[in-house]
């Protein structure tokens, strides 16, 4: 059996690689990033079965299935609570709560096992996975951002932002009464603190705030384009992957 790890923490995919050990399963390689992942599944065979770490250093995993088609079994691994777990079980694909307890470990191997003489291709809804972990129960969101002014600090109620951007490796924020302010802070980490209902990200680039959507315009080759109330320094495209989502979030 290929098996493979994808873990940022060093340890964690040392301690999983040694409990499959136990089980007489040997892994062919680690890995430890969304884009050293890319990287590797793009020249190599890829394996029968992943252990894939939800949550990675240079952002969510399902980034990789953005990217590439993998046709691999993927058991998940994830620090989320287990009532989260419950919420978005799937029957063909289990998912370990760390610290991964060796039982749960080897009723996951024998779930495998069980499916290999079916050969059952494995269908994973990611983006449906994505949200509800993104969107636990009760999750509390952002209110307010920060953003250095001279000597000084300057608050912004999350009512006041229009859209946030990158720039030149930057992130800002444009308010309502049409300004830019830097933050500290990137457009990966805004994706666990915004309130998915009131913000949308349309592209790499942007987040748009629904209450501040002036128009939304057919643009080519199945895209949009999105004019705001004020910002207009950048034409604001709707990705044509995210088109479809893009119009269920306006409703």
């Amino acid at each position: 059996m290929n098996v493979i790890i994808i873990e940022d923490e060093k340890p964690a995919a040392r301690r999983l690689n040694r409990m499959l050990g136990d089980l007489n399963i040997n892994v062919n390689i680690m890995l430890h990033s969304v884009q050293e992942s890319i990287e590797w599944f793009t020249n190599n065979e890829h394996p029968d079965l992943i252990f894939l770490d939800i949550q990675l250093s240079d952002g969510l995993s399902f980034e990789i299935f953005d990217t590439l088609t993998i046709r691999s079994s993927i058991i998940f691994t994830t620090a989320y609570d287990e009532y989260a777990l419950k919420a978005f079980k799937l029957n063909s694909i289990d998912y370990l709560l760390k610290p991964i307890d060796d039982d749960e470990l080897e009723t996951a191997v024998n779930k495998y096992n069980e499916q290999l003489p079916q050969k059952q291709q494995l269908q994973v809804d990611f983006e449906d996975i994505k949200k509800l972990l993104i969107n636990p129960i009760d999750r509390v969101y952002k209110k307010r951002f920060t953003a250095k002014v001279g000597q000084h600090l300057k608050i912004f109620s999350v009512e006041d932002v229009e859209c946030f951007y990158s720039e030149n490796k930057g992130t800002y924020l444009h308010t309502t009464d049409n300004r830019n302010y830097l933050i500290d802070t990137t457009l990966e980490s805004l994706e666990e603190e915004l309130n998915p209902q009131q913000f949308f990200r349309v592209s790499r680039k942007f987040y748009v705030n629904i209450n501040a959507i002036k128009d939304i315009i057919s643009y080519t080759n199945s895209r949009l384009q999105i004019k705001l109330n004020h910002f207009n320094e950048q034409e604001i495209i709707v990705a044509r992957e995210r088109v479809k989502d893009f119009k269920s979030w306006l409703e």
